[in-house]
């Protein structure tokens, strides 16, 4: 490993939160409960009503002498407007930006913090895949567009999401990721725990320098023996993680993908990520479409033990991101992972080997020209 990893910690709460009007109210009560602390990182931030109601409870949150520090993608925050960041900078708000864009930057402006946290008072974190944009939430209607989820933690844990969320606001001020101390964490990946409840651990990943989270993975599914359920927008994985999931289906394990349907930001990934289901489905993995919105979220569980979080355990992500997972195991936690992808898979289309190789000539042609875009692209960077 390049950096520390963490290590399992006990006695931990999680509840999982589905979709914007589920976690934002409970992300705006932690706000508005806050004595002291309050710490965001988010990659996507733009203006919108999301964003106001956010703003607004930051303003009254500085204002009662709570310490409220705002670190945003420089990218992701372009269209969070100069309004919305003049209000917090007036109000108290330390407000910080990772890798603004720059011309004299060049190609070192692909790296990006795609983290999504929010800490409370160092007793309380919410992570996961959400951004503050009126896609994940609209507060008027408390509705949403995405489906995503968050995961509320309570315990020890949290003083482990504080590290690094310290950690990168310290380096941030330099623009370069954290590179952590030999003498904190171990310098490989615990042992997962076979029993108990509350147990969690922080896995991430620093653009190429450190990637436990998805070492973590991998060593997950090669050791399954039930199921391996994935869920991810954007499916571009690595070589490791496809090797991985086409043993575990060829030695009888339930492996099941959970992908984005039609409803996409981007068309293009999509496309890319067409060409790796014939070998997957050839291989027994199952394959379903998500249809009624678009599929944000990022989940994976195996045989009781969740990974939930920011990363898409693509090539893309894990050379240039900053990414951060929460994985657990905890019954109670599982069974609601479980019952999540239970209704997320009913609501999918199916996609067998048959059907895809009778779909329409113009998807195919997208797919070769997507994909032949997107090896280009990753061999070009593997040679840099």
């Amino acid at each position: 490993m390049a950096g520390a990893v963490f290590p399992w910690r006990s006695a931990n709460q999680f509840e999982l939160l589905i979709d914007g009007p589920a976690f934002f109210p409970r992300m705006l009560a932690a706000i508005d409960q806050a004595h002291a602390h309050i710490d965001l990182e988010f990659y996507l931030v733009e203006a919108g009503n999301c964003a106001e109601t956010i703003v607004h409870a930051l303003e009254h949150a500085a204002r009662r002498e709570v310490r409220v520090r705002c670190l945003f993608d420089g990218y992701g925050s372009l269209a969070f407007t100069s309004d919305l960041r003049r209000r917090l900078t007036e109000a108290g708000v330390e407000l910080r930006f990772y890798n603004p864009l720059s011309w004299r930057r060049g190609l070192n402006n692909l790296y990006r913090d795609h983290r999504k946290l929010l800490l409370v008072d160092q007793q309380l974190a919410v992570v996961g895949g959400t951004g503050v944009t009126d896609e994940f939430w609209q507060p008027l209607g408390n509705t949403c567009d995405w489906h995503e989820v968050m995961v509320e933690i309570q315990g020890p844990l949290v003083q482990d999401w504080q590290m690094l969320f310290e950690r990168q606001w310290r380096a941030n001020i330099s623009r370069k990721a954290w590179k952590p101390a030999r003498h904190f964490g171990l310098v490989r990946l615990p042992r997962v725990p076979e029993k108990g409840e509350g147990m969690g651990r922080v896995a991430y990943a620093d653009a190429h320098q450190h990637r436990d989270i998805v070492h973590s993975l991998v060593r997950a599914i090669n050791s399954a023996k039930q199921n391996i359920w994935l869920a991810t927008p954007y499916f571009l994985p690595t070589w490791s993680v496809r090797r991985s999931l086409r043993r575990a289906a060829n030695r009888g394990v339930d492996v099941r993908l959970l992908l984005t349907g039609p409803r996409t930001d981007h068309p293009s990934v999509r496309y890319a990520g067409h060409r790796y289901y014939p070998r997957l489905l050839k291989s027994g993995v199952q394959i379903f479409e998500y249809q009624p919105r678009f599929l944000h979220l990022k989940m994976v569980l195996i045989d009781g033990w969740t990974s939930i979080g920011s990363c898409n355990f693509d090539h893309w992500n894990l050379r240039f991101n900053l990414e951060a997972n929460l994985e657990a195991f905890d019954p109670a936690l599982t069974q609601a992972v479980t019952a999540s992808f239970i209704a997320d898979f009913a609501q999918s289309q199916p996609i067998s080997l048959q059907t895809w190789q009778s779909r329409p000539l113009w998807g195919r042609v997208k797919q070769r020209i997507w994909g032949w875009v997107d090896r280009l692209v990753v061999n070009y960077f593997g040679r840099r």
